[in-house]
């Protein structure tokens, strides 16, 4: 019979984590694997817990307090979370509950040592592993002491740690109960964790085992290095053994004590060649049970494996579903995009239902499958020049895993190799009515694409929406468009190329592409100058603007001495570019219009640190300085051998780059302004949806791709388990990092500069825009938090259009994504701020407030002391 607080660890599975926590759900399912071992022992539910909660009354009051503070008030925690541990552990374990663990114990042997182990509801998830955030007792005896370690173990669900945690992965404290796992002690040879893929690269098909002496405490205290065996297809193929000077064992009274290794044991592995293949077989079968890699705690007890945890391992990042067992190289379209961060499930569909090349999703992101063009050699290498030129990581990336046998299979050609660059620019005459055409087309469909939205509702929308992403698709591969594009970057290239090669100047095409007209991205910062213009003459709008909070600001303005010229202002700049946001490829990303309190900071930044008539002064000011750059490097060539030829060469490409290369930034502008007309008719079906109450919430359509609400839509049904498990499930997606290139065997491949031509510990970039700058690292992970003066340098993840009004006020930019043609790199170009992109973890290795140096023409920064 399982009784209410008590149940045998073979009466659980992992269907009943909300009873038995996560570490009894999963030692439950790993007691019912065939082949197997795992201690015997009951769990103390989670109704214990609630009971014995309930005896204390000030708990409630204690979490309230506990939920309002900052996670990174650390002595706060400290001193709220040890007030809480300390009720708990005051609490008389409740008679009934009491009688009810002492049968157990009786059951399997009363004198016996025990281990007592903390498992929490929110443990050993898939989305959240909170490994190590509470308690567990070794070699505990008697039953007064495991009674008195069962209360520590419910408290320690209040460890500073755990409380941190929870804190920071936005789970309640109200919510998360504890359940206490009670097993036989195992005394094992050895002990350790095996993951069942490798936890750094992520590749699934590699198990890595650690291995010690003893119990296995030594290892996860740090106490001793662990002997480390890395197995691939049923064979070691690499190992460490470390000298294991200690080893935790267990005292025939209870508790442990840390114990010497005889000299002659130091350097002798713990496991076996042998055994360590039979743990991962071991590891597999628990892998397929569970069907996701696993971290899996081991100890060996007489040459048999004992298994006493299995916990996913959250911190890999998921491999898109292929449907087959063939090898697979998939490149990241975030890194693309200048946007890594996770999209919720409406924003990925929506991209990949207008997107003009398939993408799989996998872990919030988009990737694109490269395989078929690596495998013939045309393919392969465009591929390869296109993405070096984008973002030499990449490159090099796909580099690495071609360099291993076989991984990608070699087929004759199949796809056409797009010419080199520096070859014969796209056939497009060097005309800027071609730009104005292009301009006038994209704006014309917008256009067609808001009056016809207008009446549709229900089914009828879907059904229109996805004739508009044909119109969509082709605006987008309009092929005058495409040529206009390249015709704007070969120009570049061909300049950069040639001018390097005839004159031995770096990147000269950064200068003479400064204020190209036609460039919407930096028409858009220099836009908001113009807006700081008439708030600046407005003392009472800017005391206003100071202490804005709420998003309807804009109407309070008008009531201040002033504030009508300045909303009007605002709604102008708005009316053109407030579909704009960051994270504007993902379609649920909150727009300017719908957020415009973003814009505040930038605006007030713009207003203190800018003298009247900026933007127009600054555009003036770059194209006086690409004019002279242009008579500069013309008068040079002609001085050389050949110098005519080669003067007029240069001249066809320095009107065509001025022609062609501020359209490179429009496709993107008419992409998000069609997005902004799909999203407010999705919104104005979910406040249908919420009014006939099939949504509780119409933002929870984000958490649907489009076809799931268009079923929901016509069905006014709506699977609400599905959205909180994608709400979970993006949560998690927002603490893993994507790679560049993800291999179908799951290995994260980042890629190198492979550079040695910088000073010694400069964080090694891709230049992008050329000059040296020196300055104060503001580093800025949310737009709507920047605080900037003149003369800053701009450290971020990524930027996308977005991020321009920013650029204004900046000296320089730091990035960890970019390449030469994106935006952030366009735009830094446009306003001539030296530039580095691509510089692995920038955010991290710089601090804010830290002096830096960016050399935007050689491609590295400088921390300075």
């Amino acid at each position: 019979m399982i009784e209410r607080y008590v149940w045998d660890l073979l009466d659980a599975d992992e269907t009943q984590v909300a009873v038995v926590g996560g570490k009894g759900a999963h030692l439950g399912g790993l007691s019912r694997i065939d082949g197997v071992r795992v201690p015997e022992g009951f769990c103390v539910t989670t109704d214990a817990f609630r009971q014995v909660m309930a005896e204390a009354p000030s708990i409630d009051d204690q979490l309230d307090q506990l939920s309002r503070l900052d996670p990174d008030d650390r002595e706060a925690v400290r001193r709220l979370s040890a007030q809480v541990r300390r009720t708990i552990e005051g609490i008389a374990v409740p008679d009934d509950l009491a009688a009810a663990i002492t049968r157990a114990l009786g059951r399997l042997g009363e004198q016996a040592a025990y281990a007592v182990r903390s498992s929490a509801t929110a443990e050993d998830l898939p989305t959240a592993s909170f490994a190590g955030q509470q308690d567990t007792y070794l070699n505990v005896m008697g039953r007064a002491e495991i009674l008195r370690h069962v209360s520590r173990c419910w408290a320690s669900l209040f460890t500073e740690r755990a409380v941190t945690y929870r804190q920071r992965n936005g789970i309640d404290h109200r919510t998360v109960r504890m359940a206490v796992v009670v097993q036989r002690m195992a005394f094992p040879q050895a002990s350790g964790v095996l993951f069942t893929a490798d936890p750094v690269s992520g590749n699934r098909k590699v198990a890595t085992v650690d291995a010690g002496f003893g119990l296995g405490e030594a290892l996860v205290s740090g106490l001793v290095n662990p002997d480390v065996f890395t197995v691939r297809d049923g064979e070691v193929v690499a190992k460490t053994i470390a000298a294991k000077q200690r080893a935790v064992q267990a005292l025939p009274a209870g508790g442990t004590q840390e114990v010497a290794i005889d000299a002659q044991q130091q350097q002798q592995p713990a496991l076996t060649d042998a055994q360590v293949v039979r743990l991962v077989e071991l590891g597999r079968r628990i892998e397929a049970h569970f069907g996701r890699p696993q971290d899996i705690e081991w100890c060996l007890v007489d040459d048999d494996f004992r298994i006493v945890q299995s916990r996913p391992i959250t911190t890999l990042f998921p491999v898109p579903e292929a449907g087959d067992q063939e090898n697979h190289v998939y490149v990241s379209v975030g890194h693309q995009q200048m946007m890594t961060d996770a999209m919720k499930p409406l924003g990925l569909s929506m991209w990949q239902l207008t997107a003009m090349v398939p993408m799989h999703a996998a872990g919030g992101r988009l990737f694109v499958d490269a395989t078929r063009r690596l495998s013939s050699p045309a393919g392969r290498a465009a591929l390869l020049d296109v993405m070096g030129k984008g973002d030499p990581l990449v490159r090099d990336a796909l580099e690495t895993v071609l360099d291993r046998d076989d991984f990608v299979p070699s087929l004759p050609d199949a796809v056409p190799g797009r010419p080199a660059a520096g070859g014969a620019p796209a056939p497009i005459e060097n005309d800027p009515a071609v730009v104005k055409e292009l301009i006038e087309r994209s704006r014309a469909s917008v256009a067609a694409l808001e009056r016809d939205i207008r009446t549709k509702t229900g089914p009828e929308l879907f059904d229109f929406l996805l004739e508009a992403f044909d119109e969509h698709k082709r605006v987008l591969g309009d092929p005058l468009s495409v040529q206009a594009i390249m015709a704007g970057m070969d120009a570049t290239w061909w300049l950069n190329d040639k001018l390097q090669e005839w004159l031995g100047e770096k990147n000269a095409a950064d200068t003479l592409t400064l204020s190209a007209p036609d460039n919407i991205t930096s028409e858009m910062g220099l836009a908001l100058l113009d807006v700081a213009d008439v708030i600046r003459a407005r003392p009472e709008v800017v005391a206003f603007l100071q202490d804005v909070e709420g998003e309807d600001f804009l109407g309070e303005l008008a009531k201040v001495a002033g504030g009508a010229e300045a909303r009007d202002a605002i709604e102008g700049y708005l009316d053109r570019y407030g579909m704009r946001c960051v994270g504007e490829i993902d379609i649920t990303r909150p727009r300017w219009s719908e957020r415009p309190t973003t814009l505040v900071p930038v605006l007030l930044d713009n207003v203190r640190n800018f003298a009247p008539g900026a933007a127009a002064r600054r555009f003036e000011e770059g194209r006086r300085k690409a004019q002279e750059k242009e008579d500069d490097v013309l008068a040079r060539l002609r001085a050389l051998p050949d110098g005519d030829r080669k003067a007029d060469e240069t001249k066809r490409m320095i009107d065509r780059v001025r022609t062609f290369i501020g359209y490179r930034e429009y496709p993107k502008y008419g992409i998000v302004s069609r997005y902004f007309v799909y999203k407010q008719a999705l919104l104005a079906e979910a406040e249908r949806l919420v009014a006939a109450d099939v949504l509780p919430a119409k933002e929870d359509i984000f958490y649907l791709t489009f076809q799931e609400l268009h079923d929901v839509v016509r069905s006014h049904q709506v699977d609400g388990r599905l959205v909180q498990q994608r709400k979970d499930a993006f949560r998690a997606y927002q603490a893993l990092t994507p790679p560049r290139v993800l291999t179908s065997d799951g290995e994260a491949v980042t890629g190198a500069y492979r550079r040695d031509d910088v000073p010694a510990g400069a964080l090694v970039g891709l230049p992008v825009s050329v000059g040296t700058v020196e300055g104060r690292a503001r580093v800025v992970l949310d737009m709507a938090e920047a605080d900037l003066e003149a003369g800053d340098i701009l450290v971020t993840t990524f930027t996308d259009p977005s991020w321009s009004p920013l650029f204004v006020g900046i000296a320089g930019l730091v990035t960890e994504v970019g390449g030469l043609m994106t935006h952030g790199a366009v735009i830094a170009r446009e306003y001539g701020l030296p530039a580095v992109v691509g510089v692995a973890q920038a955010t991290r290795l710089i601090r804010d407030g830290q002096r830096i140096r960016v050399h935007g023409t050689d491609g590295y920064v400088e921390i300075l002391p």
